[in-house]
């Protein structure tokens, strides 16, 4: 060969190699684009210590529903936590007519309390009980659950979960994630306020021991 012709030769083969390279790094993308493309940032697989949290296919959830920030003129001070049960909303007061806004599913347990409340206590991948009334109306379901679960992905708190206190009563109201992102903006049957659980995380890094809670209570039917 000569070489003029092996310098052929290797330019053909660098534009070659250089075209593969290329059509793979375009493959990669289409595929990652592919995989998240019904899933914003703030919804995307996150790791939280020994737990992956499963990505949050947010097309199964209603777009009012997904965390964002809203007007909210209130008067209650910077801070507060409002649970709005009849609308599926919980805003986190941050003042200047605005508030973060986060989409909840309600359950039996949720309908419990209405008033204020303050958090007294926050846990990361809490423990979980069922309630006597829980286990009372499904006991094949929570009997053998009497002494609780510990943290985990299959645990119904998720990952966070606030506690409500009027002084040193606890209301055992809960605000917590959910092993069922799908049912947010809905009624369940069991447990008190769910978030997804990305905006649980979210939520209990802003708020602080002793924030003021107020929940809200209209008349609307909840699903048995």
């Amino acid at each position: 060969m000569t070489n003029s012709h092996a310098g052929h030769f290797a330019r053909l083969s660098a534009i070659g190699a250089i075209a593969v390279l290329l059509s793979g790094c375009a493959g990669d993308r289409s595929l990652v684009e592919a995989e998240f493309s019904s899933t914003p940032a703030e919804y995307a697989q996150l790791i939280d210590g020994l737990h992956t949290i499963p990505a949050v296919d947010t097309s199964a959830v209603a777009s009012e529903m997904l965390r964002q920030r809203v007007d909210y003129p209130t008067t209650e001070p910077v801070g507060t936590i409002v649970v709005d049960t009849a609308a599926r909303h919980l805003y986190l007061v941050e003042g200047d007519g605005k508030a973060m806004r986060y989409g909840i599913g309600v359950g039996k347990e949720g309908l419990a309390f209405a008033g204020t409340a303050i958090i007294k206590r926050k846990a990361e991948w809490p423990h979980w009980s069922p309630t006597k009334n829980m286990m009372d109306r499904e006991p094949a379901r929570y009997g053998h659950l009497a002494n609780g679960m510990v943290g985990g992905l299959g645990n119904p708190l998720g990952p966070r979960a606030l506690y409500l206190y009027q002084g040193d009563r606890d209301t055992l109201f809960r605000i917590h994630g959910t092993t069922e992102p799908e049912t947010i903006g809905g009624a369940v049957s069991s447990g008190c306020i769910r978030l997804i659980n990305q905006d649980i995380i979210d939520l209990y890094s802003r708020v602080r021991i002793g924030s003021r809670v107020v929940v809200i209570q209209r008349s609307r039917t909840l699903s048995s």
